[in-house]
């Protein structure tokens, strides 16, 4: 009678295990291709600093062009659930926001909280794009996603009749300075705060893209 509620616990305990290593795993292929880059990165390297053995990182993930799409897709939601950015709940409050100032300002936060957690793994796939097809067709992807999710962004803006430049040319903008590279060089490189960083990228965007004849910049 006992053995059942046995083989459940013992199932669970795996199962917590298998995520725990998954985790471990994707922190650790985050850090090195960060800081050793794409190319110069073995799977054994990635498994003992996950404190995991090589074959656990193949049976995983198979290669390493898919851990390096996986840890892309957690570094830009923040976590493994499987929710398009535009869907979570931080993205849907921005979207939500009636007034386009205000809009922007809030923007400009959500998206600074995900420079953080992306800008450096991009630079390092950029870096890789120019030798590795895998790292060339993610980046491709990469900024497929981006334009496309800012064109999401830019008739939303459009649809308040407050904006002061055309939808394609919000679009465009915002594509621009979403990519990690402005994040970059003023937050790693010239020391600002991330909320020095937000509140500046969101005076940009209102400057501009907000109509101040509106009423509401």
């Amino acid at each position: 009678m006992v053995e059942p509620v046995k083989r459940r616990y013992n199932s669970t305990r795996r199962q917590q295990q298998a995520r725990d290593n998954r985790d471990r795993i994707l922190a650790a292929a985050h850090e090195l291709f960060v800081d050793k880059g794409f190319g110069s990165t073995t799977i054994v390297e990635i498994a003992q600093a996950a404190g995991v053995a090589a074959e656990t990182v193949y049976a995983t993930f198979g290669n390493k062009p898919t851990l390096l799409h996986r840890a892309w897709d957690i570094a830009v939601g923040g976590d493994e659930q499987d929710v398009h950015v535009l869907e979570r709940p931080e993205m849907r409050a921005v979207l939500g926001e009636p007034d386009l100032s205000a809009r922007f300002t809030r923007f400009a936060t959500t998206n600074t909280a995900i420079m953080r957690r992306t800008a450096q793994l991009r630079l390092a796939i950029q870096a890789a794009a120019d030798t590795d097809p895998a790292a060339a067709a993610l980046l491709a992807e990469i900024d497929r996603a981006r334009l496309e999710a800012m064109g999401v962004h830019a008739r939303a803006a459009a649809a308040t009749g407050q904006l002061a430049v055309s939808e394609e040319e919000c679009r465009d903008v915002l594509f621009a300075t979403t990519d990690g590279s402005l994040w970059h060089n003023v937050v790693d490189r010239r020391g600002w705060s991330d909320e020095r960083y937000a509140t500046w990228l969101g005076r940009l965007w209102l400057a501009m893209l907000v109509d101040s004849s509106t009423g509401h910049a």
